[in-house]
């Protein structure tokens, strides 16, 4: 592979120690938007890695993710994220980083040249052909990532990888490459700026619509949340009213009604008998609240008929 892109030396970096503050802030920030803009050439390849990865869990996968340095921190912001934000079990979502939680207080550099303990951590994992890993690295050669992804690659995983430079190892060996081009850093190397910028731009956009994929989005709304703090629990009631169509008061008994869990109490609210009904509804619907709201409102309107 030629010249790392992402170790390349910016056009506009020259001088720029000597630039006034405001200059070097406006360079900076154009920098992150130009790095931003590198997912618009990645929009297949970030499909079919929301569809991969929702098809994983859907069948009872995991997502396990795997990274070092920058990448990694914009993958665990991604991971701790969406049990709260979609519902998702914990259980489902596995986050491996190179040296460990403890790299969170010191996130020194030895840990990603480490491809074997990246190997035994994905092998103590006991991956599927039901589990996907999902590797990041801004040069796409660090080892730790690329090791994580050879292991779970040989355990029948599904793989994706997010790197930063064309042709890179990392890229090479996924069943999904997403390639995001970002320009140059303005501080030649460091990727925690632009790359990491567009890494965490692209897992949002697969986790969001892993998460439509998987029925936990309905108009917008988060539907799929449990409500385990006074602000979700706020949420969640706009909404069920919002969806169901009912006052605030009518969401808040719905919600006591499915212990907080809002695709239920939206169910309830538009018209299901109970809790129960409402679970049986969502499970012949494949969790999907489009449908489960159809059915309920066929059988009004079968009753309305009979009437």
């Amino acid at each position: 592979m030629g010249e790392k892109r992402t170790e390349a030396v910016h056009k506009d970096a020259a001088g720029l120690d000597r630039q006034a503050p405001e200059i070097v802030l406006r360079l900076l920030a154009g920098a992150q938007v130009e790095a931003a803009k590198s997912v618009h050439t990645a929009i297949d390849a970030i499909a079919e890695a929301a569809r991969v990865a929702a098809d994983c869990l859907a069948h009872g996968g995991r997502i396990v993710y795997a990274a070092a340095g920058s990448s990694g921190l914009m993958a665990l912001a991604d991971a701790l994220e969406l049990p709260g934000t979609f519902g998702i079990s914990r259980d489902r979502i596995v986050m491996l980083l190179a040296g460990g939680m403890q790299a969170l207080h010191h996130l020194a550099g030895g840990p990603e040249d480490d491809a074997a303990q990246a190997a035994r951590e994905v092998a103590a994992q006991k991956l599927s052909a039901n589990d996907c890993l999902i590797a990041l690295s801004a040069s796409g050669t660090t080892p730790y990532s690329v090791g994580a992804l050879e292991e779970a690659r040989r355990h029948g995983a599904a793989t994706i990888a997010i790197a930063n430079n064309a042709g890179s190892p990392l890229l090479q060996l996924a069943d999904t490459a997403i390639l995001l081009a970002t320009p140059p850093e303005l501080i030649a190397g460091s990727t925690r700026m632009g790359a990491g910028t567009a890494q965490k731009i692209a897992l949002n956009m697969v986790s969001t619509l892993m998460a439509i994929h998987l029925g936990h989005v309905h108009d917008g709304y988060m539907v799929n949340l449990h409500a385990d703090n006074s602000k979700l629990r706020e949420r969640a009631a706009r909404i069920v009213a919002a969806v169901a169509g009912c006052s605030p008061a009518e969401a808040a008994k719905a919600l006591e009604q499915s212990d907080g869990a809002v695709k239920p109490a939206i169910l309830i609210a538009a018209g299901a008998a109970n809790a129960d009904a409402a679970r049986r509804l969502l499970e012949d619907a494949g969790q999907k609240l489009r449908p489960a709201l159809s059915r309920i409102g066929a059988s009004a309107g079968s009753r309305q008929n009979r009437a």
